[in-house]
């Protein structure tokens, strides 16, 4: 249990930010592990996603209106208006999310898994750009909401579950993503100046961040998430990196997800106490 009343200056309290083509309702396994370990979990949504997976397919078009530094604020305003800094993780473009974030000086640990890269890093795997095929092939859907088939969506998420798991998965969890994300994702590292996904790998005084990889991960495989973790190697703020062999971009789901689970929670609480009491830089 989380003793926050013998320690008023510990963290009570875990933001779990979710991906695109998902919803909270993806974080819904993880929120009863942390609570009942006495931890008060919030799963906020993407401004105008406060509707849920049913309504979304049905009528994506708060979806189609998401612009990217919208729901960094509103992310920010989530956590800002708390006691105390919570642990922050993420999931795929929530890893992102993540790390913008920490990097505005938001939470007391973060831990981005699965994570989407910030601007500046340049890995494109065949198996991400594939995933990604569908939303790029067409420059109209940068304005659109664009969704996976259930095939589509066994490959990216669930491809080490057998078909008729990972057509379960997509029942319960699949809804549209914005195509502007995606293509913004892209276009960063090619648009001069910084863009709307940038961070400050530099900057010394961020909360520590812990990067878990799935390593049968095909739309953010190992490779992604270990260059976006040396961009890091100029701060002296902690940044470490785990993978976890075998498992897909659906990892906070699948067989195995309590011990990622676990495992994130423990380095972020470690993390969290060495950094206020000025150990971990």
């Amino acid at each position: 249990m989380a003793d926050n009343d013998a320690n008023p200056s510990s963290v009570d309290t875990i933001v779990l930010i979710h991906g695109l083509w998902m919803t909270p309702r993806s974080w819904e396994r993880w929120v009863e592990r942390y609570t009942g370990k006495g931890y008060r979990v919030i799963t906020p949504t993407y401004p105008g996603m406060e509707v849920g997976v049913e309504a979304l397919r049905d009528n994506p078009s708060p979806i189609e209106r998401l612009r990217v530094p919208e729901t960094v604020k509103h992310l920010e305003r989530v956590v800002g208006e708390m006691e105390r800094p919570p642990i922050i993780m993420g999931h795929s473009a929530g890893g992102l999310f993540t790390q913008i974030l920490l990097d505005h000086g938001f939470g007391a640990a973060g831990v981005a898994i699965d994570s989407a890269p910030p601007e500046g890093v340049r890995v494109l795997p065949f198996s991400q750009m594939r995933v990604v095929f569908p939303v790029l092939r067409n420059p109209a859907n940068r304005r659109r909401a664009v969704g996976f088939t259930p095939e589509q969506f066994h490959y990216a998420f669930a491809n080490t579950l057998d078909e008729e798991d990972s057509a379960r998965v997509y029942e319960r969890y699949h809804v549209p993503a914005p195509g502007r994300f995606v293509w913004e994702s892209v276009l960063a590292n090619i648009t001069p100046g910084h863009q709307n996904t940038y961070v400050d790998f530099g900057n010394g005084g961020r909360p520590p961040l812990l990067f878990i990889a799935g390593g049968a991960d095909h739309l953010m495989p190992p490779s992604v998430n270990k260059s976006n973790m040396r961009h890091y190697r100029g701060s002296a703020a902690v940044t470490e990196y785990t993978e976890f062999p075998g498992r897909s971009h659906y990892t906070v789901g699948e067989d195995g997800w309590e011990e990622v689970a676990d495992y994130a929670l423990d380095w972020a609480v470690r993390h969290a106490q060495r950094d206020r009491q000025g150990l971990g830089r």
